[in-house]
């Protein structure tokens, strides 16, 4: 494991990345990779954490770890909880309004995350909906019948 943390950590050096860390979490068979970078601009950030993202799980893969997760700027935290905040904010429309509502396209990841944070709600079912890039989430409230 420490062969592969060390083919990340020169890779991003040669890449001209200074502050970051590369670390492997054992319980969960994953390597984390955080890059905190000024010159990255917000415009490009989405584009690059996808290249780079996609170029870390080919060589993950190769070396037999289960998954990988990259985050360069925080983007993807701060972006999880815009997502989260987006989706609780559907759902309470869609409960007091009755009527279903569409969240954006997301991808895999992104809608996972909302079908986990929503399911604890009595009130509404989560389910995907479309096909490839435009597949996106409807929040559809639920009917108490027992009243």
């Amino acid at each position: 494991m420490d062969n592969l943390q060390d083919i990340f950590k020169k890779m991003i050096e040669l890449m001209g990345f200074d502050d970051f860390s590369v670390s492997y979490d054992q319980e969960g068979n994953r390597l984390l990779v955080f890059i905190n970078d000024a010159l990255i601009s917000e415009k490009n950030l989405p584009s690059f954490i996808n290249n780079f993202d996609y170029l870390a799980k080919v060589i993950a893969q190769k070396n037999n770890i289960e998954s990988i997760f990259v985050d360069v700027n925080n983007y993807r935290k701060k972006r999880e909880g815009l997502i989260l905040e987006l989706a609780r904010a559907a759902a309470r429309k869609s409960v007091a309004e009755k009527k279903e509502i569409s969240l954006p396209p997301m991808n895999a990841y992104e809608r996972r995350l909302v079908h986990v944070d929503l399911a604890s709600r009595p009130d509404i079912k989560t389910e995907s909906s479309g096909e490839g890039s435009s597949r996106c989430i409807v929040i559809k409230p639920i009917e108490n019948n027992f009243l």
